[in-house]
């Protein structure tokens, strides 16, 4: 029986079960996280951030931390150093795709943060991943735009950071289905930030940051019952920006009626203060990467 399955039968009694397998899930995962020494906002490449903006490198520190705590719970963390000309590396979401022993390396769009692309490659090199690269003229953006959900398809956001060529040489490379969703508002640059599928088989999102295009693409694959439609608020507070730990999700920000609506997925939820990276645009998600 699949986790589908066992949330398709009977939601209420069958939470339990539903639990201690995602958890087992958990268990198995390794996540990538990089140390936030060197995090600050030295340049503007999203809506969210500021020139002016000054970040406390303590509660940075100590909010990285606790984030990196939670997900030591239930998975193996491994840490990768930052590098002092690249503020933003701590967000390692951003940096490739791994699956199943291969990594596809990203293409990053913007100037200030291509220098991490051949970083991170080394070190998953090192840590015996074949690596992949889609041709230098295709731009992807790593698991900021490409998730994967409970049934193995790959949810590719696009129109934003990545490209929508990525797709068919994402899909060849690592032979998976692949599914585009078009991103209209530049707050929501990365899937990550308006998009979260969880291994119960639920999607969480945000309706306005997709075209209508998009949101077709969501409703054929995903069952009314098991789409999870956030409000403006919990967007933006990146809300959508969570980690599935198996039994329990971490975010910034979580409303009270979004909780309930996880709880009934099986989830207890853990929101912690992530507001110095929210200064970069970035929650839990992006300061992490499944090394799956």
């Amino acid at each position: 029986m699949t986790i589908l399955d066992v949330a398709t039968t009977d939601m209420a009694s069958s939470t339990s079960t539903l639990v201690a397998m995602r958890a087992a899930i958990a268990k198995r995962a390794r996540i990538v996280m990089v140390s936030p020494e060197h995090f600050c906002v030295r340049y503007v490449i999203n809506p969210w951030m500021n020139a002016e903006a000054t970040v406390n490198a303590d509660r940075a520190r100590a909010q990285w931390e606790r984030l990196r705590d939670l997900v030591a719970e239930n998975a193996e963390v491994l840490i990768l150093s930052g590098e002092a000309d690249l503020p933003d590396m701590c967000f390692s979401a951003n940096a490739g795709l791994a699956s199943r022993g291969t990594f596809v390396t990203s293409n990053f769009r913007h100037a200030e943060r291509q220098p991490e692309a051949k970083l991170f490659e080394a070190w998953m090199q090192r840590q015996g991943f074949a690596i992949r690269n889609l041709p230098p003229s295709i731009i992807f953006e790593g698991a900021g735009d490409a998730l994967f959900d409970s049934e193995d398809r790959l949810w590719l956001g696009y129109g934003q950071r990545s490209d929508l060529s990525a797709a068919a040489s994402l899909s060849a490379l690592l032979d998976t289905e692949v599914i585009p969703l078009a991103l209209k508002d530049e707050r929501f640059y990365h899937l990550d930030t308006c998009f979260c599928p969880l291994q119960s088989g639920h999607v969480v999102f945000y309706p306005d940051a997709f075209t209508a295009q998009g949101i077709a693409a969501l409703e054929r694959f995903i069952p009314s019952r098991f789409r999870i439609a956030v409000s403006r608020d919990d967007a933006f507070n990146f809300a959508c920006n969570m980690v599935d730990l198996g039994d329990k999700v971490v975010a910034h920000r979580v409303s009270v009626a979004l909780r309930a609506e996880l709880k009934l997925a099986g989830y207890d939820v853990r929101a912690i203060d992530l507001g110095e990276f929210m200064k970069s645009g970035g929650g839990a998600k992006c300061l992490t990467l499944a090394n799956g």
